[in-house]
């Protein structure tokens, strides 16, 4: 015992050999985390329903980034008891896959968002973004009402699209060339959303801001908050889930 202890005092006192110790823990620990993933086609199991955002969510995410929504806000529900029974069922790794960034967030200052879409109608949502104690009384939240007085201004929204698409986003060449009208269609119930929804399936087509004279920003992050936790049949993905697992035992 006294000799371990000893060489112990020995290595906590020559720093250059207590750092050659530790870049050798440092590189075992990440061999054994970084080197299984080159025998792996993806990190991620593939779940049915997920899909790219269409030009409108996606501007909607951009605007729920801009202006910091995720500090307060995560998107991960975590597989504990009382998150599942207060937020629903747990986050999915794909559910995120087409995220960049993704919105899993550090904290909670308000409810996680993760399962949001469909929960409340869009003009709670324009409520509760214009005036959030006058629906939620104990809300600490800023107000966002400005969003519905801005019409939504997307430089290019194929470059957008073509942006993601290098880093991994599956969007078609259609969709890249279509992004502006589609933009533009879906919170706009009376143009032709052409195919629309067969590219995005399950994407909703409406006025989402209760102006439909035109698109506002409003439109687009209500439209956003509303496919939250939407695309994917959360109890078959987690049957899909469980065979996987069992396969792989």
């Amino acid at each position: 015992m006294t000799t371990i202890v000893e060489r112990h005092k020995t290595l906590e006192k020559n720093i250059t050999l207590l750092g050659i110790c530790a870049l050798v823990v440092v590189a075992i620990g990440g061999i054994v985390e970084i080197a299984p993933l080159f025998w792996i086609d993806n990190t991620i199991e593939k779940v049915q329903g997920v899909r790219p955002y269409t030009p409108l969510e996606q501007a909607g995410r951009d605007i729920y980034v801009r202006e910091g929504c995720y500090v307060c806000h995560s998107q991960m529900i975590r597989p504990f008891r009382d998150e599942v029974e207060r937020y629903g069922h747990y986050s999915l790794a794909a559910e995120s896959m087409y995220d960049h960034p993704f919105q899993w967030g550090s904290k909670r200052t308000g409810p996680d968002l993760a399962r949001v879409g469909g929960k409340y109608s869009d003009s709670w949502h324009v409520q509760h973004l214009t005036n959030p104690e006058g629906v939620v009384p104990e809300s600490v939240m800023p107000k966002y009402g400005f969003l519905a007085e801005r019409d939504l201004q997307v430089a290019d929204p194929a470059a957008n699209l073509t942006a993601l698409r290098r880093v991994g986003v599956p969007y078609t060449d259609r969709d890249i060339t279509s992004a502006l009208a589609d933009l533009n269609a879906q919170a706009a119930p009376e143009a032709d959303p052409g195919d629309l929804l067969k590219r995005y399936p399950k994407a909703q087509i409406r006025d989402f801001d209760g102006d439909p004279s035109r698109v506002t920003e409003m439109d687009a992050l209500v439209a956003y908050l509303q496919v939250l936790g939407t695309m994917v049949d959360v109890n078959a993905a987690a049957a899909q889930e469980q065979l996987a697992k069992e396969k792989g035992r």
